[in-house]
């Protein structure tokens, strides 16, 4: 399955160009020479890239993503979502993603931030708009929704504490607050609220997720897993799969692959250390495996990545 904009969104592309423009202008100045900077005082991350950028893993969490200019695939499981400067990405939980910048240039840079939400401020902001609201229907955890000129005039307010950072203790939560609402109540806000409530089946398997991330390691046993959930195996499974396009079996063997790339690649293990750390038994299941999501076996796919990131660091992935 496969999300891209379409040419409905041309219009409110046009609509946020101005504002687009001057936020490309402040981003830039704050990056400076940098392609990344974290700010955590306001749970943003900025990144640029000058030129696209191969398939690479990202960890992503609960999180709204905006793209200020360019475009860029992000690959969750069997779906694929292709969006640029029209469009936000919302990721409810923690998934464990590849991802690609498509459109970028020395002279038109890829700018996109990351603002992390805050789930708790999130349930607290559901009670108060949505006391009458049915549930929504069980969806995936990552959905995109329309990136109107609202949600950019607050980013863009948002920014501007980076550069008058005395005004952040004061007004970084309310900015912070009103970008959530505009999620909330746009048509992708659904899967959050969806996945917050307490009782509703993509909250509990939201649970079989933590569980998953915190103990990777461990061996894989569904019926605990369904039982965690408070949720029957078969039921589990199914929406386990709608949740994050992939089956709790899947989604482990990829935080295990992801975990034993950065391990590779950051703390210089080998393979055979790697592979037994992260939890896999068999070497030869873990070379089999790291090469059918990554492409090359793994030692061969580390040094192509350490070549690559003498000429643009970019290994970590991209917002």
């Amino acid at each position: 399955m496969e999300y891209r904009t379409t040419k409905e969104d041309d219009a409110r592309r046009r609509e946020t160009l101005a504002i687009r423009g001057a936020l490309a202008k402040t981003i830039l100045g704050v990056l400076g020479d940098r392609e990344d900077l974290e700010a955590p005082g306001l749970g943003l991350m900025l990144a640029k890239r000058t030129h696209p950028t191969e398939p690479t893993p990202y960890q992503y969490e609960p999180s709204l993503a905006m793209i200020i200019r360019g475009r860029k695939r992000v690959i969750l499981g069997n779906t694929t979502y292709v969006y640029d400067e029209s469009l936000f990405l919302l990721t409810a939980v923690n998934l464990p993603t590849i991802t690609q910048v498509l459109v970028a240039s020395p002279r038109a840079p890829y700018i996109s931030i990351l603002l992390r939400l805050d789930l708790v401020a999130a349930k607290q902001l559901i009670a108060e708009i949505d006391a009458d609201e049915a549930a929504a229907l069980p969806g995936s955890a990552m959905a995109v929704g329309p990136a109107t000129l609202q949600l950019f005039d607050a980013l863009a307010r948002l920014i501007d504490l980076l550069v008058t950072p005395k005004d952040a203790p004061i007004l970084g939560d309310l900015i912070q607050r009103e970008m959530l609402y505009r999620v909330l109540t746009s048509p992708a806000g659904a899967r959050l609220r969806e996945i917050v409530r307490i009782g509703t089946q993509s909250n509990r398997v939201a649970r079989a997720v933590t569980w998953l991330r915190e103990n990777y390691k461990a061996p894989l046993r569904i019926e605990e897993l369904a039982h965690l959930s408070g949720m029957g195996v078969s039921t589990l499974h199914h929406h386990f799969r709608v949740l994050t396009s992939m089956s709790p079996l899947q989604f482990q063997k990829h935080l295990r692959l992801h975990e034993a790339r950065r391990l590779l690649l950051c703390e210089d293990m080998d393979a055979a250390t790697a592979a037994f750390f992260v939890g896999y038994e068999s070497a030869t299941q873990f070379n089999r495996e790291y090469r059918r999501l990554f492409g090359a076996p793994p030692m061969r796919d580390v040094k192509a990545l350490r070549s690559n990131s003498e000429t643009s660091p970019e290994v970590d992935g991209v917002l």
